[in-house]
């Protein structure tokens, strides 16, 4: 192997080695195979590259190339030209994606799944830009050194979004890529010098001199890896940095301030919602007299709506206080009770947010939690969850009456302008249908009972687990469209239109009322997590309400009495409605991460947004039309095989062109001569034997048999090859000999039989003469560039002959073309 070759080798390792620190980050661990797979791929094509040889800023081109096309083959095949070259809707689709991305980060805990293809591109393409950038620096520029800093820079990312663990496996495994690369890059310089920095061979008992460099560099790299971990164990540990300046915040806090991020509201349930069996979550003990119809458990509230999907905003926590303040807005005339609620979590059952009724007014719990004011919710820090913890939750059963909302003031500026922005990209059908609905109301309360009627009761939508869901812009206006989704999208569609008729709403996240058991407890599962919108009414606060139908319980200030208004009654469902399991309630192909995180997809939960849809890329018919998907495919598969062939197959249609027949005339004689020598000439160099244009037929004749090693046979054919061409050349009146191409083919298997295996595969399948290919396509071109400056400078080509210019130093067939 060359140094070169061996150098790629390392520098595809190193990166594949530092890409490890993602194992922990993302699962399943099986995407690392492919991914190094993609990254063979990239190396072998710049390997290619280089053997032609091509300009650096060349190869580094052809590389970008073929990643951009593998890319887009994976995750834009719909978007791109034969789903392989990519255009401008693949680079928006791209765009899409990294967005998608971005936000499946902010929701997921650690290990997100690969199932998102935002995260899998970010994962993907990511690592292949970082390969990219080694192989570059290190092999085409050799310069391993700087290959470093990309390499440092994967593994950063990975340190900085882990929680601690490994880590320190990882960094050694790392760092022992980038030492094996610089290692690779030490021994390829040192041989350029010679034997001399080899090392002499010891004899016992005799010093020889000085240990060989490539000796003494492998020890100081691995003594100067052992300090760089062993060191700091013995340093003292420093809380804070750059990423958590105030010495605060969710994972490293001391309770003292800092904030919370956007954090994904079910962390615990993204795996376990996709469960078939309804497992019990929580258990929960109230006082007998409690109706339990509306104790929702909610985990936190999501008020960032960026027109996509909605999420927590970033807000500042503090310790827990001993008894927590009046909820927001509500006003002392509002009827409320207090509840006394012990809440038991399964010991499967790990998640950051603490389950609570809202509004909490005290809680009494073990471990470290923090407190986020805003939403009054608890969060884990440290790393503590709710796994097997038992808590005591006071908390308010509030009772306004419709009223009381229906006479609530505005909200306060700051509330409003909050809790009521929209994104400009929200589709405009949304606000019209808001206002086409709550066209009678006379008031806020009016308009959220009829928008909540519009979803439950009289608008025609229907509770689907099967449909596709989508996430974009237009998802909400698909869904009113479409009339079918998930619970999760029926309170993001009434959240969404609530904004835009001014009133402050947001989404909590949580659990429905669970199911009353035998011993007085009530069992709460996985069936029922849940999703409900909640709008603000000054005087009131954050008020619940249900668009879902057939599940949870509609708020009875939103049910009409007898002496009421005319809306109809809203049925409710029964005590068991939330967990019983549904008929189409088993997982989906459909069902995306997003809808796991937030309602089991084999659940009896209502339905989300629907998805655009679209019947896929063109090259995908089915139907009658299959015939053409199966040519596709197979041309597809074609070109595939025949792009790293396409070598073999110039040379050897070249190799039949030149030992064909030499025609009649004697011209055609000579030419077809000339064309058995160039074969010759041109299979020496396959197999490792340069041509040397500066030596004549015959000593170049003599040059293949003493560097081909060949015997009588093969060597007497060489030589009759080259006296054809001599007397072609020289001879007054050539004398014409016949059987060349038969000693060509006796010369190609005294070559084949004089190499190894790897020289015989190396000559068919990368032959080295198609580099003039490459020399041929580089004189067009200065040919056409020539051309146009003359054109240019309007004046006349000077004539002379071809030869007095100087020819190309391998370009044979010039070279006899002016002896001739």
């Amino acid at each position: 192997m060359s140094g070169r070759a061996r150098l790629a080798l390392c520098a595809w390792a190193a990166t594949l080695m530092a890409a490890c620190a993602l194992l922990p980050l993302v699962e399943p661990v099986t995407w690392i195979v492919q991914v190094a797979f993609l990254l063979g791929v990239q190396t072998v094509v710049g390997a290619m590259t280089r053997r032609v040889p091509l300009a650096r800023p060349l190869t580094l081109a052809a590389q970008t190339a073929v990643t951009l096309m593998m890319l887009t083959l994976i995750f834009a095949r719909g978007q791109a030209l034969f789903g392989l070259i990519p255009g401008p809707g693949a680079f928006l689709h791209f765009g899409d994606l990294l967005q998608q991305g971005g936000d499946d980060i902010a929701r997921y805990a650690i290990p997100a799944p690969l199932e998102s293809e935002g995260i899998k591109l970010m994962v993907f393409g990511g690592v292949l830009i970082i390969g990219l950038a080694v192989d570059t620096l290190a092999v085409t520029f050799r310069s391993a050194a700087p290959a470093g800093l990309p390499l440092l820079a994967l593994y950063s990312v990975a340190a900085g979004l882990s929680d601690g663990g490994g880590d320190w496996l990882w960094f050694l495994v790392a760092a022992g890529g980038y030492l094996l690369l610089l290692l690779a890059e030490g021994r390829d310089r040192l041989s350029q010098w010679g034997r001399v920095f080899g090392g002499a061979a010891r004899t016992p008992g005799i010093d020889t001199g000085p240990v060989a460099p490539v000796r003494t560099g492998r020890r100081i790299g691995a003594l100067a890896l052992g300090i760089a971990l062993v060191v700091p164990l013995g340093l003292p540990s420093m809380s804070g940095g750059l990423l958590d300046a105030t010495g605060a915040g969710v994972g490293a806090g001391n309770g003292n301030g800092g904030t919370i991020s956007a954090v994904n509201p079910l962390l615990s349930l993204r795996d376990s919602l996709n469960v078939d069996e309804d497992r019990q979550v929580l258990s929960l003990q109230t006082g007998s007299s409690t109706d339990i119809s509306n104790l929702y458990l909610r985990i936190v509230s999501l008020d960032d709506f960026d027109g996509r999907t909605w999420k927590p905003s970033k807000r500042s926590i503090t310790a827990v206080p001993n008894e927590f303040p009046t909820p927001i807005g509500l006003g002392a005339d509002v009827n409320r009770t207090k509840v006394e609620t012990t809440v038991s979590a399964a010991n499967w059952y790990a998640q950051d947010y603490l389950p609570m009724p809202y509004p909490p007014s005290g809680v009494k719990i073990s471990g470290n939690w923090r407190y986020e004011p805003q939403g009054m919710a608890l969060v884990g820090d440290h790393g503590q969850n709710t796994r097997g913890l038992t808590y005591q939750v006071t908390s308010l059963d509030v009772q306004p009456t419709a009223a009381q909302l229906a006479s609530a003031p505005a909200a306060p500026p700051a509330i409003e302008r909050e809790y009521t922005e929209l994104p400009d990209s929200l589709p405009a059908v949304v606000g019209r249908t808001a206002r086409e609905v709550t066209a009678d109301a006379k008031n806020p309360y009016e308009q959220a009972v009829d928008l909540q009627d519009y979803f439950a009761v009289t608008g025609g939508f229907e509770y689907d687990t099967q449909v596709e869901v989508g996430d974009g812009p237009n998802a909400i206006a698909n869904f009113l469209r479409d009339k079918r989704g998930f619970c999760v999208h029926f309170s993001f569609a009434m959240a969404a239109m609530a904004r835009s008729l001014g009133i402050p709403a947001r989404v909590a996240v949580g659990f429905a009322p669970g199911t009353p058991q035998a011993d007085g407890s009530v069992s709460v599962g996985l069936k029922d997590a849940h999703a409900w919108p909640e709008l603000y009414f000054e005087g009131v606060g954050w008020t619940r309400f249900e668009p879902t139908p057939t599940r949870g319980t509609v708020p009875s200030y939103t049910v009409p009495d007898a002496t009421g208004n005319a809306n109809p009654d809203i049925p409710r469902p029964s005590a068991g409605s939330s967990t019983a399991p549904s008929a189409s309630a088993s997982a989906s192909e459909s069902c995306s991460p997003q809808l796991r995180k937030l309602e089991a997809c084999d659940s009896a939960s209502p339905a989300a947004v629907a998805g655009g849809g679209g019947g896929g890329p063109w090259w995908a018919v089915q139907g009658s039309w299959w015939y053409l998907k199966l040519l596709f495919w197979v041309l597809f598969g074609l070109a595939v095989l025949l792009v790293p062939l396409s070598p073999m197959l110039w040379r050897l249609r070249t190799r039949a062109a030149r030992l064909g027949g030499h025609g009649r005339s004697e011209a055609d004689a000579a030419a077809h001569t000339l064309a058995v020598w160039q074969e010759l000439t041109d299979t020496a160099w396959d197999f490792g034997i340069p041509p040397d244009d500066s030596q004549t037929p015959r000593k170049a004749a003599a040059r293949i048999v003493r560097l081909g090693h060949l015997e009588t046979t093969a060597a007497a054919s060489v030589h009759r090859v080259a006296d054809a061409v001599e007397q072609v050349l020289y001879a007054p009146q050539p004398r014409l000999t016949a059987g060349l191409a038969q000693d060509v083919h006796q010369v190609i298997g005294g070559l084949r039989g004089s190499v190894g295996r790897a020289t015989r595969v190396r000559a068919l399948i990368a032959p080295r003469s198609t580099a003039r290919v490459v020399w041929a396509a580089s004189e067009w071109w200065a040919g056409v560039r020539a051309r146009v400056a003359a054109a240019r400078a309007t004046q006349r080509r000077p004539s002379g002959h071809q030869c007095s210019k100087k020819p190309h130093p391998h370009a044979p067939a010039r070279a006899v073309g002016c002896l001739l």
